[in-house]
């Protein structure tokens, strides 16, 4: 069983900056496709980032991309980092990382693809 791990959130304000780390435990063959999600109070679960099992290729969400940065720190991505800069407050939520190891570009995005998901953590940004 495969186990995903996040860490990283905290309270900062307007402007700040955090680094989300997200470690898979299990080592595999195949790389992992790794994604960010976020949900917050009384909205639905959204997409925010993935890095692709191709080791190169991101994904982003239009209202983070230019704030938002997310990289691998191995070949397999069994650890990612999600690094937020110029943070507003509607980017308060819990942050979860997702983990499958499907190997396709159409459902990047969709959170149901995924097999694998951490506990979540929580970003606040005060005003």
């Amino acid at each position: 069983q495969v186990h995903v791990v996040e860490s990283g959130g905290g309270l900062v304000q307007t402007g700040g900056s955090l680094r989300l780390s997200c470690a898979a435990t299990e080592h595999t063959f195949s790389p992992y496709t790794m994604a960010w999600f976020r949900q917050a109070p009384g909205k639905e679960r959204e997409f925010v980032s993935a890095f692709l099992w191709d080791g190169r290729t991101v994904y982003y969400a239009d209202s983070v991309r230019g704030r938002f940065t997310i990289s691998s720190a191995d070949t397999k991505n069994t650890v990612v980092y999600l690094q937020m800069r110029f943070l507003k407050p509607e980017d308060t939520a819990v942050y979860y990382c997702a983990a499958k190891l499907a190997q396709s570009r159409r459902d990047v995005r969709e959170g149901s693809t995924y097999d694998f998901w951490g506990q979540g953590t929580q970003v606040t940004v005060s005003s």
